[in-house]
């Protein structure tokens, strides 16, 4: 069996260990959704305890509001410090310290209820969003450099698939018969140790990312060792001369920082890129249904609304696994482009089921499977697809700080999402979704005619592509060289 194609062990278990962090991230973004009354009870009787008084609907909204959006803050901030990390302390050490926040985390919320206090709730919501934020970025990345360029789309994937089980799980455990109840529910957001802790044994088993091992440390044989480890093959010469060549590049040319990614020409076209993947992923209004889908479905008239949200979680993780398959065979950018269409026709239906609900109690049912159908496109493409294209896009130079200027873009765009969804929803109700109809037929048409296809080619080749054309005009790479270029990109 050719090497490329081969999924050994050590390659099954490095990827595993790594994926925890995805999964960690989608239990955090899901798990406030289904225990949202018995919080907002337990809001109310801490101020009643302090002021005498019960808390103001306003007062309840805004607490609640920065409950689930302060998550995205911590995320902004943790996914702009990735590149700190991950060139000092390498890739599989950074998740590994990475996790003293998830236990931080863990214990401010498992203990905010006994402290009668919502302040330890929002900031050990904000300090798991930092560990989310460090996440999101320093799993695409180290799965992109431990997998083989045939497998790099499909074992990129593992990350959403990790997201959706984690949010999927806390669906499942946000059940009122489970922990989204009056007593369990420190439990249910404190549970995040649990994941920490499986990852802390985990990774010391497994290697380094042999692209830094090679690249940024100048360990040949190390890298060597680790490639014929994750590989199951003693021939191992192929992955070495393209990170050997990309080492070349970067030898040539100095590192690239965040600002030198914003001046140089050369970055201009896959940074647009980058930031435009994943704002169609956020501002698809994803997260609104994550956060927000127990409301939406109450809203919508169906009887058993916790029960619909967990519905939703499983087509969910079922599109993910689908898409798993078909990214390698189908292509990043058709995948995409299909997802984002179908989200559009989802939204459309949902407005409608919406909007007659009044005459006809049917539309509940409607609006159910309009929710389904977003979820599911969203899983063929706008889910998994911006993740790891970034990471496909740039070079080794560049890539850390272009993972966290595109972690940022994605996170920003979360916050917006998660703080503004349920005031954009009152005032416009039962149209709320006509706004995300808009913006994912702007992202369908910026992903027809900017975004281009990387499946199956070595990192080298796509930024070949882009060094082809810089402001429209074709340049030699001494040329490029003179326009401010910092990397091979």
């Amino acid at each position: 069996m050719d090497s490329g194609k081969q999924i050994t062990f050590p390659l099954l278990l490095s990827v595993g260990a790594a994926v925890i962090g995805s999964l960690q991230f989608g239990y955090n973004t899901g798990v406030i959704n289904a225990p949202q009354n018995v919080i907002e009870n337990f809001i109310n009787q801490t101020w009643y305890g302090r002021y005498s008084d019960p808390i103001t609907k306003g007062s309840l909204t805004a607490i609640w509001s920065v409950s689930v959006a302060i998550f995205s803050v911590g995320g902004i901030f943790g996914s702009f410090s990735v590149g700190l990390f991950v060139n000092r302390f390498g890739r599989r050490n950074s998740m590994l310290m990475a996790n003293i926040l998830a236990f931080i985390a863990a214990a401010l919320m498992g203990f905010s209820k006994m402290a009668d206090s919502w302040e330890m709730l929002i900031i050990g919501r904000f300090v798991v969003g930092l560990y989310s934020g460090l996440s999101t970025g320093f799993v695409p990345m180290y799965v992109g450099e431990v997998s083989p360029t045939a497998l790099r789309g499909a074992l990129g994937t593992l990350h959403q698939l990790g997201i959706v089980v984690g949010i999927l799980i806390a669906q499942v455990f946000g059940l009122d018969a489970v922990m989204g109840n009056e007593n369990l529910w420190p439990l249910l957001l404190g549970f995040t140790f649990i994941p920490a802790v499986i990852q802390c044994i985990l990774l010391p088993l497994c290697p380094e990312s042999p692209r830094f091992l090679l690249i940024n440390k100048n360990e040949e044989n190390k890298a060597k060792a680790v490639l014929k480890k994750l590989r199951g093959s003693t021939d191992v010469s192929t992955d070495i001369k393209e990170m050997k060549e990309e080492s070349r590049q970067m030898m040539r040319e100095k590192k690239v920082t965040i600002c030198e990614l914003f001046r140089s020409p050369i970055y201009r076209q896959p940074l647009v890129i980058a930031v435009m993947l994943q704002l169609s992923q956020q501002l698809s209004g994803i997260n609104a249904v994550f956060y927000y889908s127990t409301r939406i479905f109450e809203k919508a008239g169906v009887e058993q609304p916790v029960y619909a949200t967990i519905g939703a979680g499983v087509v969910n993780t079922a599109f993910t696994v689908v898409s798993l398959f078909v990214v390698e065979r189908a292509g990043r950018r058709s995948l995409h482009l299909l997802g984002l269409m179908g989200m559009a026709g989802a939204t459309i239906l949902m407005t409608i089921a919406l909007a007659l609900l009044e005459k006809l109690k049917w539309m509940s049912y409607l609006s159910i499977v309009a929710i389904f159908a977003y979820v599911a496109f969203f899983e063929l493409g706008p889910g998994p697809i911006p993740w790891f294209i970034v990471a496909e896009l740039f070079s080794q130079g560049p890539r850390p700080s272009a993972i966290a200027v595109a972690g940022f873009s994605n996170w920003t765009a979360n916050f917006i999402v998660g703080m503004c969804f349920q005031y954009i929803e009152e005032l416009c109700y039962p149209y709320v979704f006509v706004i995300f109809t808009v913006l994912l037929l702007v992202f369908f048409i910026f992903t027809y005619f900017r975004v281009p296809e990387t499946k199956g080619r070595t990192f080298d080749e796509i930024a070949a592509g882009f060094r082809q054309t810089v402001d429209g005009e074709k340049h030699s790479p001494e040329e490029l060289n003179s326009l401010g270029a910092d990397s091979q990109l």
